[in-house]
């Protein structure tokens, strides 16, 4: 298994990504869904990494600068009949790494509340991200879960 850089150049990731954010506006009201697509994950701000097991996407994974040594976790996904293989841990060591060498001190995520989204909290928490009121641009809102922690 490979985690890398990815430039989102790819129509694997193309598909991979469009079927994300098919699937967290399946789950979740709209106006709390807050997946980027593949456009918004180019941003300058923001740094992507895929996961390749031989020439097969398994999984992504992002973060974006938020300012002031605070960076959010985006697009975290597995490739649902990989999941609970170990992928999402893998990649969330990568990406606190990748992070904190980076120079940012916070890392933050929102993630849903209903319980499709229980195995992610409890990686999260298991990785010491606790549970904090809504950072950025984010509100209160009875479909998110907000997470952070120090670097």
């Amino acid at each position: 298994m490979i985690i890398m850089a990815d430039d989102l150049s790819g129509p694997q990731i193309a598909d991979f990504l469009a079927e994300h954010v098919r699937q967290m506006r399946s789950l979740t009201p709209a106006e709390s869904v807050h997946a980027l697509d593949l456009e918004e994950l180019r941003a300058p701000d923001t740094t992507f990494w895929s996961v390749l097991d031989g020439q097969a996407l398994v999984g992504c994974g992002a973060i974006k600068d938020l300012r002031g040594g605070h960076a959010e976790l985006k697009s975290m996904r597995v490739r649902p009949e990989r999941r609970r293989s170990g992928i999402a841990s893998q990649l969330l060591a990568r990406i606190i790494t990748e992070a904190r060498g980076a120079g940012f001190t916070r890392l933050s995520l929102e993630t849903g509340a209903v319980a499709f989204f229980h195995p992610a909290r409890k990686l999260y928490e298991k990785s010491g991200f606790s549970f904090c009121e809504p950072f950025a641009d984010y509100h209160p809102d009875p479909h998110s879960v907000f997470m952070t922690r120090e670097l």
